[in-house]
């Protein structure tokens, strides 16, 4: 399985390797407040799972897939914990918080559910790991599972970090509802 090793000018991004587990989480991220989703393709088939985690650091987002076209596919917080097959357009936008534009290289952006791209091996498979620095999973003025929830959102494409409001990603190929605990 290949990984993605795209760095952002941000506190941390790293491979699986450096991912805590639920076997062997320190104490501060087990009792911390937690989002998890169960990713679908638009025909209903399993693609991998997505976990949140709020840390004094931000929110750390862990995402493993599987079923994918090989090659870097854009991951997103959606605003909108709603994921209608086939297209998953009722997801809705970008986190966005902030009220930014899309990307961490647009100089007016950039989203707070912006994330690096996940790399798929030849296999299909991929993971990631990033870190959103101050966002909350549900409290605080702007939290990602407010009123109508929140969703992770995998495209069929990279995102290019700069063009609004999606980074010319492509289709929607597999989301899943955050939902807390």
């Amino acid at each position: 399985m290949k990984f993605a090793s795209i760095a952002w000018a941000l506190p941390l991004f790293t491979t699986v390797g450096a991912c805590a587990t639920a076997s062997n989480e320190p104490a501060s991220l087990a009792e911390a407040p937690v989002a998890h989703a169960k990713l679908l393709a638009g025909d209903a088939t399993a693609r991998g799972e997505a976990k949140v985690t709020q840390a004094a650091d931000g929110l750390h987002v862990f995402v493993r897939a599987e079923g994918l076209t090989p090659g870097l596919h854009a991951v997103h917080l959606h605003t909108t914990g709603v994921c209608t097959a086939p297209d998953f357009a009722s997801a809705g936008g970008h986190w966005n918080p902030t009220g930014r534009q899309h990307g961490k290289d647009n100089p007016q952006g950039m989203h707070m559910g912006d994330m690096p791209n996940m790399l798929a091996g030849a296999d299909g498979t991929g993971e990631m790991e990033y870190v959103i620095p101050g966002g909350l999973v549900s409290s605080g003025a702007t939290p990602l599972l407010d009123a109508d929830g929140a969703a992770v959102v995998i495209h069929a494409q990279a995102d290019d970090n700069k063009t609004d409001p999606a980074g010319n990603a492509g289709g929607r190929v597999a989301c899943g509802v955050l939902t807390a605990g």
